[in-house]
């Protein structure tokens, strides 16, 4: 078996992951209607399992070849930075059209609605309550990831770990007290345009703030196990961008949705 070559690329193994991990998202999805439709989450937390052990499991393969196997050269760490900002990108994307909704519906409300907004019914939440607490948590988390980024630079170890420790905090308490918000709120996403656009961007910014605080709470794993040295440590740069872009869509969910839009 070959296990040098005369190239710095990354020509990667075959791997079932893509195979399992399809399969899974088939299996969530469909889960998902069974669920909706028959009262049933045999199906759709099936499909849980099966994409969290190839997450695990696929994680576990690229941390061995970036680690362990010297796979990750300068040039293939070039590569998978390109590829995260073009995903940061496409996420941007996916909420600016959930943006364009909002304001196409609050900017010119219809008839159906009242020609008011929010719609007649619907009371909002107040953007000076659990909203703002919720932004400063983020915005506390932004200085306390870039806080552990400094400290990575300058080989601290003990503050690396301290700060990441308090952001992977910080991100379950942000998404706690999304959750009692959520419990709380006087409208569902049935309730007109309004409902619908409010539960889609703040539901899918949720589930961008619990993925960023796994991918967190991994690098904080992996720090531990001294993974991660001043010069290499791309798992840990590819996080931190990506709790960035969820510090600033949240800021704009802020002052559009929650304080302009109520």
């Amino acid at each position: 078996m070959k296990t040098h070559s005369n190239h710095p690329y990354h020509l990667v193994d075959y791997s079932p992951w893509p195979l399992t991990g399809s399969i899974g998202a088939l299996t969530l999805t469909s889960g998902m209607i069974m669920w909706f439709h028959m009262n049933s989450m045999k199906l759709y937390l099936l499909g849980i399992i099966i994409l969290l052990l190839t997450m695990i499991q696929w994680w576990r393969d690229i941390t061995r070849e970036g680690t362990y196997q010297g796979k990750h050269t300068m040039k293939v760490v070039m590569g998978l930075k390109w590829g995260m900002i073009l995903f940061i990108i496409s996420e941007i994307f996916f909420f600016i059209s959930f943006f364009w909704a909002f304001f196409h519906s609050s900017l010119s409300p219809t008839p159906e609605i009242g020609m008011i907004w929010p719609p007649k019914g619907i009371i909002t939440f107040n953007p000076m309550q659990i909203p703002l607490l919720n932004t400063m948590v983020l915005l506390c988390s932004g200085i306390t990831v870039t806080w552990a980024h400094h400290s990575l630079l300058s080989s601290n170890y003990n503050q690396t770990t301290q700060s990441l420790y308090i952001t992977v905090l910080m991100g379950m308490y942000f998404t706690m007290l999304q959750t009692y918000e959520y419990l709380e709120a006087k409208f569902t996403i049935s309730d007109s345009i309004y409902g619908s656009t409010f539960y889609m961007a703040t539901g899918f910014h949720g589930i961008h703030v619990m993925i960023g605080t796994m991918f967190l709470a991994v690098c904080l794993m992996r720090h531990i196990m001294c993974h991660f040295s001043s010069t290499h440590h791309l798992g840990f740069e590819a996080a931190a961008w990506y709790w960035h872009f969820v510090d600033v869509v949240w800021l704009f969910l802020y002052i559009s949705i929650y304080w302009w839009g109520s």
